[in-house]
């Protein structure tokens, strides 16, 4: 042996380069899915066909008309608008141009949309036609106008066009073969989601290509997706991207069904015309399906893939679901772990159970995503795991690629939440004996009795047992012996009644008598722009009563 070497050999001449490292974006995705699937319907729009090969035509144009507009690097397109081709376009188009995607909920109000383009500094605004009354207030109270374009969609109901443009016409200033490149650094961001907060201005997530990148095949892996699903977004893909499943549909090969409305009939018509095999939503649009009216309903034509996420789903609803022939996997996550990181894995041992426990075992949250690095529920202050005997109560806590950069403009936030080296979800739960998370409530939720906690999640979960109840929400009532006791929030299904009592000895069959509620509301439940009970609401409600 001649010469001296010095340093490790794994070390040594063993460097990055083109040939062998690349940031990881799920821009990749609709590239090749062009190349491979260039014939294969993409996207499906009312009778509106578009394959792979021009949706990554469409998504090079929007990049190349962006940047003809000026926009580059870490610049903020905002899009608001249902589940319609344009909001597809963008989660591509707009990082091609190095920009960065915020798309914003329908539901917001002027003064919050208006709060979210100024603090996102938004260059560009694409907005529906049919949200032209909120969006036109809110740019009268944003302090700096962005550009913009119409979403003229022929399914839109009413409104205006505000912009000088049009999308299509937009689309049309672009370059199909616009020769868009990856980010420097994986770690650039892609995308801005506010939080939907019940006090105080929203904060704004912020993704990085390499997270969106691993959760949308996440996504596959978690829900065992064959090739070439068809999905059908009753999930709105403003909602933490879809839970990234624009990104994840590319990488599958597979078509997006959209639905601008999520409607009982249009869920069943989708699944019989158009061979949809897969689709998302939380607990409120499970509770939607099993509860549709005869006339809405049509056969399924095969067993139809569900994920369901968001609120806890109670297990009646889960079991009437796999009863009408869905298949349910059960997620978890937030808008700070870029949607579901969390899966609650099936055992095949767990089929031979009775069908209500079956149910009890799926509304576990479950264990991490392959993707997500390390889960644990601890306490908050110490962040000692709990003991994992399904029983001691702790806050869930995330670490890995899949949780958020951080919140925009907002160190503090983000110090805070990041404290320890975990992401501090703000979730309680339980550890059980087979590493299974499940949660019990939000910190705030929780209710305490007597020295006992009190899940609502529990509770509520029992509620939706009762044939009866179409939903139910559970807050603490004040009182005067205990401290505080469980208040019952129920809208009965139509064409149903039934007394406080009734409800009350129901669940004192069902569940130990100190958790059940002392006190039955009925009427509507106050919600979130995205579809959350408003707890908050419900309380005040209480302490004014």
């Amino acid at each position: 042996m001649t010469g001296t070497m010095t340093g490790n050999p794994y070390d040594t001449d063993l460097d990055k380069t083109g040939a062998n490292f690349m940031p990881l974006s799920p821009l990749t995705f609709i590239r090749r899915a062009a190349a491979v699937y260039p014939n294969r319907a993409a996207v499906v729009h009312g009778d509106w066909r578009i394959t792979w090969s021009e949706a990554y035509g469409r998504a090079r144009r929007l990049a190349s008309a962006l940047q003809r507009r000026g926009i580059g690097k870490n610049d903020t397109v905002a899009v608001m608008a249902p589940n319609v081709p344009a909001i597809y376009d963008a989660h591509y188009g707009v990082p091609m141009a190095g920009a960065v995607l915020n798309t914003m909920n329908v539901r917001l109000d002027a003064d919050t949309i208006a709060f979210t383009l100024d603090h996102g500094e938004a260059k560009v605004l694409i907005t529906d036609r049919e949200f032209s009354p909120t969006i036109k207030a809110a740019l009268e109270k944003c302090q700096s106008r962005p550009l913009v374009i119409d979403i003229d969609d022929p399914l839109a109901d009413g409104g205006e066009l505000l912009g000088d443009v049009t999308y299509e016409d937009f689309l049309a200033e672009g370059d199909p073969a616009f020769d868009w490149s990856l980010p420097d650094d994986e770690w650039d961001a892609i995308s801005l989601n506010y939080t939907s907060g019940t006090t105080g201005n929203p904060k704004g997530v912020v993704y990085h290509h390499r997270g969106a990148y691993l959760l949308a095949l996440g996504n596959i892996l978690a829900w065992n997706m064959p090739v070439h699903a068809t999905y059908l977004w009753t999930l709105p893909m403003f909602h933490c991207n879809g839970w990234c499943f624009p990104w994840t549909l590319a990488a599958n090969g597979g078509t997006s069904v959209c639905a601008r409305r999520v409607e009982p009939a249009a869920i069943f018509d989708a699944i019989a015309d158009e061979g949809v095999t897969h689709f998302c939503g939380a607990p409120i649009v499970l509770n939607m399906v099993i509860n549709a009216k005869p006339e809405e309903r049509r056969s399924l034509p095969r067993t139809v893939e569900v994920m369901t996420a968001a609120a806890p789903p109670p297990p009646a609803v889960l079991q009437r679901m796999e009863e009408d022939g869905f298949h349910i996997t059960h997620v978890y996550g937030l808008t700070e772990s870029y949607g579901p990181s969390v899966v609650c894995v099936w055992n095949d041992e767990w089929n031979d159970l009775p069908p209500d426990e079956r149910a009890q075992k799926k509304s576990r949250q479950g264990v991490p995503y392959a993707v997500l690095e390390d889960l644990m529920v601890a306490d908050p202050k110490t962040l000692e795991p709990v003991e994992r005997n399904g029983e001691e109560l702790g806050e869930v806590f995330m670490r890995g690629n899949v949780v958020m950069k951080g919140y925009l403009k907002n160190p503090a936030a983000t110090v805070e939440a990041f404290g320890g080296g975990w992401f501090h979800t703000g979730d309680l739960g339980v550890w059980e004996p087979d590493g299974y998370i499940a949660l019990r409530d939000r910190s705030k939720d929780i209710i305490i009795s007597g020295g006992e906690n009190i899940s609502t999640i529990e509770v509520e979960g029992a509620l939706y047992g009762h044939p009866k109840v179409l939903e139910a929400a559970v807050v603490a009532k004040p009182d005067d012996h205990w401290g505080e006791v469980p208040c019952a929030f129920v809208t009965l299904k139509d064409g149903e009644d039934a007394t406080e009592q009734e409800i009350i000895d129901f669940c004192r069959d069902v569940m130990a008598h100190f958790k059940c509620p002392k006190q039955v509301v009925f009427g509507p439940l106050p919600k979130t722009s995205t579809g959350k009970v408003q707890k908050f609401v419900l309380r005040d409600r209480i302490a004014q009563s």
